[in-house]
C-alpha cells in the first residue's frame, strides 16, 4: 500500500469494519470537500480485518448498516469511525468544528436576561473557560448540546425564534422582498399606499443581523417591531 494509505475503522457490538483509505482524501471528505466516500478508498472492500486481508460478511454488514451497499457502509465507517489523520489536520478539523458550533449557538439562540443575541466572542471566550473539548469527527450539530450545558453556568443561553412585524416603505418594498424570504416570511400584505407589512420568523440570534441588512436596504425607513422570542 501507498505511504498515505490508512485504516479507518467503524466499531459496533464487538464487531469490527475497516476499510483503506487515502488519508488526504479522506481527510477532504470528513470536511466536506470530497461529497463520494467511495472515492477515498484504495481497495473496494469492507475488512474485519485490514491488515490481515479478513474480509468483512455480508451477514454483519446487514446486521450492523442494514444494507449491503458499500457506498452507505463507507459513509458511516467515515463520519461516525476512526479515521487517523495528522496532528496538522486535526488541529485544523477541531478548529473548523469549534467555529461551526459557535456559529450554531451565536445563530439561534439569545440571552434570556435581555433578549438579546450573545456576541461570537463571548461564547468564544465562555468554552474557552468552561475548557469544553470538541470532537474532531462528531458533527458539529450533534456537539452543540452539549457544549451548551457546559458554558450554561457561565453564559445563560436559550434556544428561541424571533417573531417579527415589518413596514416598509412603497419605494423600498420591492427590492427588500428577497431578504425577507431569506428570513423567514410568515405573512404579507400591500397596503394602499404601496408599502408592505410583513411576518416573519427567524432563529433569535439573527435579529441584529436581520435588522442591519433592513436598514441598509431601506436607509434606515422601515420599521420593525418585534412581537416575542
Amino acid at each position: 500500500m501507498p505511504s498515505k494509505t490508512v485504516i479507518a475503522k467503524y466499531s459496533s457490538n464487538g464487531e469490527e469494519f475497516e476499510v483503506f483509505v487515502d488519508s488526504e482524501l479522506a481527510y477532504e471528505y470528513i470536511t466536506g470537500k470530497r461529497t463520494d466516500p467511495m472515492s477515498v478508498l484504495q481497495v473496494e472492500e469492507i475488512f474485519k480485518d485490514a491488515n490481515k486481508g479478513e474480509r468483512q460478511s455480508s451477514e454483519k454488514l446487514k446486521k450492523v448498516f442494514g444494507t449491503e451497499e458499500m457506498s452507505k457502509v463507507v459513509e458511516k465507517i467515515l463520519k461516525n469511525g476512526n479515521v487517523p489523520i495528522t496532528t496538522e489536520q486535526k488541529n485544523k478539523l477541531l478548529e473548523e468544528k469549534r467555529k461551526q458550533i459557535i456559529t450554531i449557538i451565536a445563530r439561534n439562540s439569545i440571552d434570556p436576561r435581555t433578549n438579546a443575541p450573545h456576541p461570537i466572542q463571548r461564547i468564544e471566550n465562555a468554552m474557552e473557560q468552561a475548557k469544553v473539548a470538541i470532537e474532531p469527527f462528531k458533527g458539529a450539530n450533534e456537539q452543540v448540546d452539549g457544549v451548551v450545558k457546559k458554558i450554561n453556568m457561565l453564559l445563560p443561553i436559550k434556544f428561541a425564534t424571533a417573531k417579527v412585524e415589518v413596514t416598509i416603505p412603497a419605494d423600498c418594498a420591492n427590492r427588500c422582498y428577497g431578504l425577507l424570504k431569506q428570513y423567514g416570511l410568515k405573512g404579507e400584505n400591500w397596503l394602499p399606499n404601496g408599502a408592505l407589512f410583513a411576518q416573519l420568523e427567524f432563529p433569535a440570534g439573527l435579529q441584529a443581523e436581520f435588522t442591519d441588512k433592513l436598514n441598509s436596504l431601506t436607509h434606515g425607513s422601515a420599521t420593525t417591531k418585534i412581537l416575542g422570542v
